[in-house]
């Protein structure tokens, strides 16, 4: 839930300051918020479902979400696009590596569908996920942290996060796999950052 103030906070002086008329906002960036806004209330609904064994609600909400990941991949293209004909193409970085992040642990939660642990785990992953452009635009915008320096504070941020949660399931002996592969792909992320800029 902590998604919704830091999605708020980093899109503040790009996108919700400009309400209600959003001007110089095209339309694909306005599909893009609805969609994505969509994908993280199910992110919040979804185990709110299962805490409180709506099993049914939760499987159909998670039949919809198998129409509603492949749009939400598909708006990245459009800012993919801008990008490429920016004439800096290097920032196409992140909506790509993101674009793929999201892929492998949608991917790999749908894969494991029947199994509650690991579904929940990768499911957990696609959340996280959504950390970077939000934090990403934090640190540069509202608090004056150089935009390198803001990225790979992200990127520590996260394998905490990762850590903590690799903890709690040692500690209640869960499966904590699945955060292995999630931790192995985003300092696959972060190396590929650095490499690149």
């Amino acid at each position: 839930m902590i998604l919704i103030p830091l999605t708020f906070l980093g899109f503040y002086k790009t996108y919700f300051i400009k309400f209600p008329t959003f001007e110089d906002t095209s339309v694909f960036i306005q599909i893009h918020v609805v969609i994505a806004t969509i994908w993280i209330l199910m992110l919040i609904t979804q185990p709110i479902l299962i805490r409180n064994k709506k099993y049914g609600l939760h499987k159909k909400i998670g039949k919809f979400s198998c129409l509603i990941f492949p749009l939400l991949v598909l708006s990245f293209i459009p800012q993919m696009i801008r990008i490429v004909n920016s004439g800096n193409p290097i920032n196409l970085f992140f909506p790509l590596a993101d674009s793929i992040t999201l892929i492998i642990f949608y991917s790999s939660a749908i894969y494991f569908r029947h199994s509650l642990n690991k579904h929940m785990r990768y499911m957990i992953g696609t959340a996280i996920v959504f950390l970077s452009p939000t934090l990403g635009r934090i640190g540069p915008l509202l608090l004056g942290i150089p935009e390198y320096i803001a990225q790979n504070a992200i990127y520590i941020i996260i394998y905490f996060i990762l850590f903590g949660l690799i903890l709690l399931d040692r500690k209640n002996k869960k499966q904590f796999q699945p955060y292995l592969l999630i931790f192995a792909v985003w300092v696959i992320h972060q190396i590929s950052f650095n490499l690149i800029f």
